[in-house]
């Protein structure tokens, strides 16, 4: 059982800083040098649809709204995203992504799809839904540690 436990929790790390360091190379580009993985992940919130209120974003990403109020100054600034005011209610901001902020976007999407298409091109289904399933059980383990 502690070899078992080693070597998941030498795997998962390893994951985690490996993902991190891989997609900040993949993502910050020649095209994208002037945003970092913080931001990539605040463009990945807002996405391509509809505009976002703040504080939808916020929860989205598990942070306060004044601390995206930071990134998305910076974002506004850099021509990644549009804010925009509500005409009935002037105190609540709406975002939206503009067409660089788009381009963005679909890169990140992207290098994503890639990650997962490596991960799942040697499973059969049956595996790929196990894995599925060890997935969604530590994402619900994670989310209970945030409350």
């Amino acid at each position: 059982m502690a070899d078992t436990y080693d070597t998941l929790n030498m795997i998962l790390v390893h994951l985690f800083r490996e993902i991190n360091n891989l997609e900040e190379k993949a993502i910050i580009t020649d095209e994208f040098k002037d945003i970092t993985n913080n931001d990539m992940h605040v463009i990945e919130a807002i996405g391509l649809n509809d505009e976002k209120n703040m504080s939808t974003i916020a929860g989205s990403l598990s942070v306060t709204v004044g601390t995206l109020t930071t990134a998305m100054n910076s974002l506004v600034k850099k021509g990644y995203v549009v804010r925009r005011r509500g005409e009935k209610d002037k105190r609540v901001v709406y975002i939206s992504l503009s067409e660089k902020g788009k381009k963005a976007y679909l890169h990140h999407e992207k290098f994503h799809k890639e990650m997962i298409d490596a991960a799942l091109q040697r499973l059969d289904s049956e595996k790929t839904e196990v894995l599925v399933q060890v997935l969604k059980d530590l994402a619900e383990f994670l989310s209970a540690w945030k409350q």
